[in-house]
């Protein structure tokens, strides 16, 4: 079992950069695939970004490429989120999602190959 836990979420301006980690309890994040997925407001759940166990892959919806970067750090047992350039639209609640299965360029999207998830991180972006 995997705890994951959310946080530097918080209120930023248009332009601006905020950092999300996710930091797991319970087992090594080291033969996970690792996901950031988020869901504003009377919307459904979406991919922000991958990655894969080895942080080789990464994988990145086309509305956030160019402005987030997602990385992780096995020996700190965390993943990061590192978004520049934030917009309003970009306000939503944050999770991440771990899972053992193997993804790629097609599934890495699909919420329901994820096993755990976390309790989220809320984001919002003035305009």
């Amino acid at each position: 079992q995997v705890q994951l836990v959310e946080s530097g979420g918080g209120l930023v301006q248009a332009g601006g950069s905020l950092r999300l980690s996710c930091a797991a309890s319970g087992r090594t994040l080291s033969s996970y695939v690792m996901g950031w997925f988020r869901q504003a407001p009377g919307k459904e759940r979406e991919i922000v970004a991958a990655i894969s166990v080895g942080g080789v892959r990464r994988y990145y919806a086309d509305s956030v490429k160019d402005r987030f970067t997602i990385s992780r750090d096995n020996a700190k047992n965390t993943v990061y989120l590192q978004m520049n350039s934030l917009k309003p639209e970009d306000t939503a609640v944050y999770y991440c999602a771990a899972t053992m299965k193997s993804l790629n360029s097609a599934t890495y999207s699909r919420l329901q190959l994820y096993d755990y998830w976390g309790q989220g991180t809320q984001v919002t972006v003035s305009s």
